[in-house]
């Protein structure tokens, strides 16, 4: 389990879709400081996605997907050189700072518009019809992982307003319009729905 607060980012330094094993593809990030402490098996979310540790070797950590992963998320798309969102699994005693995150993507949606304003850069997303019942304007929502609250709501659009903060410390700083961002729906909100 995660709480959507971006720790840092990462990079990728190799994608292998030629795996030995049954993986559709084999990814190594450079989580950098992130690395520490972590051990094969223990998850880590990139960009939202709750991914296994298969190998590491200094900073650099092999993460395996299969073609479910590379279907429902933007992952398989990412590139040589792109920029991921890294958090670490919740340990038991943990502060809760955003909000429950699996790490179980629902589906990809579009960047829109983006707003710069003085204090807050303001992102309209296109939501996948399916996912639309789930989300609420000030529900909680994750974007390419990070824990983000819902300011509005047009259609199958979504607004999320991010802090200076947000920008300098998660892949945000990258995207541009026409850009693809994993979107986890709130799990309180889908157990209640059912």
């Amino acid at each position: 389990m995660f709480t959507g607060i971006i720790e840092g980012i990462g990079k990728v330094e190799k994608i292998s879709k030629n795996t030995k094993n049954r993986s559709a593809i084999e990814m190594t990030i450079n989580l950098g400081k992130h690395a520490k402490g972590l051990k094969i098996g223990q998850s880590v979310a990139l960009n939202g996605v709750c991914l296994t540790a298969t190998k590491l070797s200094k900073s650099n950590c092999i993460f395996e997907m299969i073609e479910e992963t590379t279907k429902k998320t933007d992952l398989g798309n990412l590139k040589v050189g792109g920029i991921v969102n890294i958090e670490r699994s919740l340990k038991a005693g943990d502060r809760l700072e955003g909000h429950f995150v699996l790490g179980h993507v629902d589906g990809v949606g579009t960047i829109k518009k983006i707003l710069k304003k003085p204090k807050e850069v303001q992102v309209w997303f296109e939501v996948p019809k399916k996912l639309s019942k789930f989300v609420v304007k000030k529900g909680s929502i994750a974007v390419d992982g990070i824990s983000l609250t819902v300011v509005d709501i047009k259609n199958s659009l979504a607004s999320v307003s991010l802090i200076p903060h947000t920008i300098e410390v998660t892949n945000f700083h990258t995207k541009k319009v026409g850009d693809k961002v994993n979107i986890e729906t709130d799990i309180l909100g889908k157990y209640i729905l059912k």
